[in-house]
């Protein structure tokens, strides 16, 4: 098999000895075959020097690589994504490697992308699916992103998480009903600064009480107004935070129906949420886990690396407030 840009086969390389054999002048092969004339010297020398195994493809991997990434940081990337399960922005920025560094030794050793592993135990479990097309508003508060995520609650001293799958069965009542818990979150376009709260239900009472304090965190953080509002076409969304939208001066838009990527920026929250709060640690008590997730927000806003900022928190492109 030749490369994938070369202009010749090995059957190829061959008939170009043959006519060379047979009399043929340099140049007159060269036009024949579409190629240079320094194209047909080097394969004649080469066949010259080694025989008909000369006219084999050989690999174009150069035989030093001064600049290479040294063993040592390789091992240190390796051992730091293992640990800590962060994306190549996290760990350029932590060990001073470039990012597209930190990806290609990733590869190189054969590591596993974030999205295809479990949050816990870093086993894979799943693989990725990724889309290139990306939008972002040109200024803060001209579209916000809404949505509910629904998650297990966490019974009494803990679940199979804190216990292990098989005592799962041993720890679990099942004369007793957990439930779920409902996070709702609204994301900045621009500025991905994000509002989440762990909520009983996702009734339509509950999503415009959601919406009106979301607006009032994002206007004390510097998005003082609000022009659109995206969310799915749920029920709760299309008649019961009409009002709550009116008093903001804002549009509701709603994506097409079963297309959630459109939605795709709460939907990432929502995927980063489980990985980085819900599903980091062990928590024994489901208040527990509710108690923690409004200082990861403010982690999230404030300090957090946000790759599509260019390793910036969202508030950085907030005005002072």
């Amino acid at each position: 098999m030749s490369h994938g840009s070369a202009r010749t086969t090995v059957l190829g390389r061959l008939l170009i000895v043959q006519r060379h054999r047979a009399g043929w002048p340099q140049a007159h092969i060269a036009a024949a075959m579409g190629v240079s004339r320094k194209c047909v010297r080097t394969w004649l020398d080469r066949y010259a020097a080694e025989g008909e195994a000369g006219l084999h493809d050989r690999s174009s991997r150069p035989r030093s690589c001064p600049r290479r990434t040294s063993k040592e940081v390789e091992q240190r990337i390796v051992a730091l994504r293992r640990r800590e399960r962060r994306g190549p922005a996290w760990i350029g920025a932590e060990l001073g490697v470039p990012p597209r560094t930190v990806s290609r030794v990733l590869a190189r050793n054969g590591v596993p992308r974030l999205a295809m592993l479990d949050p816990i135990t870093g086993q894979v479990i799943k693989a990725s699916k990724t889309t290139t097309i990306r939008y972002q508003r040109d200024r803060p508060g001209e579209l916000v992103h809404m949505d509910v995520k629904k998650l297990g609650r966490i019974p009494d001293g803990g679940g199979w998480r804190a216990h292990g799958r098989a005592h799962r069965e041993a720890t679990r009542d099942r004369t007793k009903r957990v439930g779920y818990d409902y996070i709702h979150s609204l994301v900045d376009d621009h500025s991905r600064l994000a509002y989440s709260e762990v909520l009983p239900d996702e009734t339509g009472t509950t999503c415009a009480g959601f919406l009106a304090r979301a607006a009032a965190y994002f206007a004390a953080h510097g998005i003082t107004s609000i022009e659109r509002v995206m969310t799915d076409n749920a029920w709760a969304y299309k008649h019961s935070i009409r009002a709550v939208c009116a008093d903001l001066g804002a549009k509701q838009v709603f994506i097409k129906p079963h297309c959630p990527w459109q939605n795709g920026k709460v939907e990432r929250l929502n995927r980063t949420l489980l990985t980085e709060w819900a599903y980091r640690r062990v928590y024994t008590t489901n208040t527990e886990r509710a108690a923690a997730l409004a200082p990861w927000i403010e982690y999230y806003n404030n300090r957090r690396r946000h790759s599509a900022l260019a390793g910036h928190p969202p508030v950085s492109r907030l005005l002072p407030t």
